[in-house]
This record gives C-alpha cells, sequence and structure tokens, in this order.
C-alpha cells in the first residue's frame, strides 16, 4: 500500500491454533486469489486465515457484488467509489478540489481550485495524483478483503496481544513490483474469536522491525451485505455508505 495519511501504498503447519478441520469450517467458502497472488511464497495458514476475514465479513460473493461504496477519509477528503466500473469521485473541500476518474483506464476530470485542468500533460498527473489518494484511501477502508491481492505475499507471523491483553493472529503482507509503495509491509491482528482484523501496523520498508505506527482497527458495522470498520484510534472514518444505485450525475459532472 499505500502512504497518504498520507501512506501511499501499496508456512507455519496448523499447529498453532485451530485443528485442521476447526480451520476449514471456519474459512468456508470461496475465496480465489487475486490473478499475480503470490501463493507460493505465502503461507497455507496464512491463506486460511485471509478466507476466514473475507467470510467474517461477509463472504467473497457479498465483497464481489457489491457495488457503489461511499466515505468520509478522516475529515479530509470525501469519496465515491464504482466497485464495478473503476470510477471515481474524490472531493477535498479544503483545496476546493474534485477528482472524476477512472481507476482502471486512468482516464477522466479533474478540477483544482474550483478550475478544470485542460492541459494535457497536467490533466494526467491530477488524475494520477487522484489515483493515489483513491488507493490510499480505499485501502484504510477495505484492506481485510485485500489479503490475497496481485502482488501481495502473505505469511503467518505467530501470535500476539492486542491491546488490552486478548490474543490475535498475525498476518504480514509484504508487495512484489505492485502499488505505488511496493517497499512497504503491514501485520494484521486478526482476532480468533471472531476472524476479524483488530489493528494493524505499518512499517515503510519491509525490513524494519518496528513499525511506523499502529492502529486500531474497530466499531465494525453492516453495511449493505458487507462488514466495515469505521475506528482507526485518533482518525475516523466516517458517512460510510453502501449502495446498489447512486447518482450516475456524480461520476460525471464537478
Amino acid at each position: 500500500m499505500k502512504k497518504l495519511m498520507y501512506l501511499i501504498l501499496p508456512l507455519a503447519l496448523l499447529s498453532c491454533g485451530d485443528s485442521n478441520s476447526n480451520m476449514a469450517n471456519r474459512a468456508g467458502g470461496n475465496n480465489p486469489a487475486a490473478e499475480g497472488f503470490d501463493r507460493e511464497g505465502s503461507d497455507s495458514l496464512a491463506i486460511v486465515w485471509a478466507d476466514a476475514v473475507m467470510k467474517a465479513q461477509g463472504g467473497r460473493e457479498a465483497w464481489d457484488n457489491t457495488r457503489y461504496i461511499g466515505w468520509n477519509f478522516f475529515g479530509n477528503r470525501k469519496l465515491l467509489w464504482d466497485k464495478h466500473t473503476g470510477r471515481v469521485r474524490i472531493e477535498v473541500p479544503k483545496e476546493n478540489n474534485t477528482y472524476l476518474i477512472n481507476v482502471n483506464d486512468e482516464q477522466g476530470r479533474v478540477q483544482v481550485g474550483g478550475r478544470e485542468i485542460t492541459d494535457e500533460q497536467e490533466r494526467k498527473e491530477w488524475i494520477d495524483k487522484g489515483r493515489q489518494i483513491w488507493v490510499n484511501d480505499s485501502y484504510w477502508l477495505v484492506m481485510p478483503y485485500k489479503l490475497k491481492d496481485s502482488g501481495v505475499t502473505l505469511t503467518y507471523a505467530g501470535k500476539d496481544t492486542l491491546a488490552g491483553g486478548k490474543e490475535a493472529e498475525v498476518l504480514e503482507l509484504r508487495f512484489k513490483e505492485v502499488g505505488y509503495t511496493p517497499q512497504n509491509k503491514y501485520r494484521v491482528y486478526i482476532d480468533p474469536a471472531d476472524s476479524l482484523v483488530k489493528a494493524w501496523a505499518y512499517y515503510e520498508n519491509a525490513a524494519m522491525d518496528t513499525p511506523n505506527f499502529m492502529s486500531p482497527w474497530q466499531d465494525y458495522q453492516q453495511h449493505g451485505n458487507i462488514l466495515l470498520s469505521e475506528n482507526r484510534g485518533e482518525r475516523q472514518i466516517t458517512d460510510i455508505n453502501v449502495s446498489e444505485n447512486v447518482d450516475e450525475t456524480l461520476f460525471e459532472e464537478f
């Protein structure tokens, strides 16, 4: 992931936890990895826990069928994402900037300080900046659904404790030639009681042993058919909205 907060982002055997049958039941369902996921370099136990997280948050089918997601990122930016087409609207009120872009084909329009960018080279640069914002802000919201993304190497990092002393299963994510900052790594802390991610740690460089920061993932709420967490400790993701229909002009008009 991914460091824009800026954070643009971008085996152990089944002997330290549940039995094989219990872990299979916990994961359940169909959760194929994205093309380019580093299956060979990833741990089987880590993959099982990733599948358990997907199931706990609503399941792969519910995630795939989710269409529109809107949210306010830490009070700084408002985003609306058409997950099926890649269209994104980003509003930055403090700068009077609005991005109407497609993060899949990197096309779109941008208004900066209330003025639309018409110069082609400048427009491309602003579109790329908008895409970086989306990469960062969406990862802070939906990271648990992306544990088996393209370019990810997923390993089991053992057990640790959450704030308050509760035990957690820890997965480590590293990245191969993907995203804006592939040198990053993350550790995610999964509560074995409900298979939900309850915290993560961000390392600017994968060689680091001490994280740049840790943040909780709390206050999961049902949105549509999926679960999303709002609370990041000192920061909040607010105005989360999952819907099947929106006003299409939001992706077309400033």
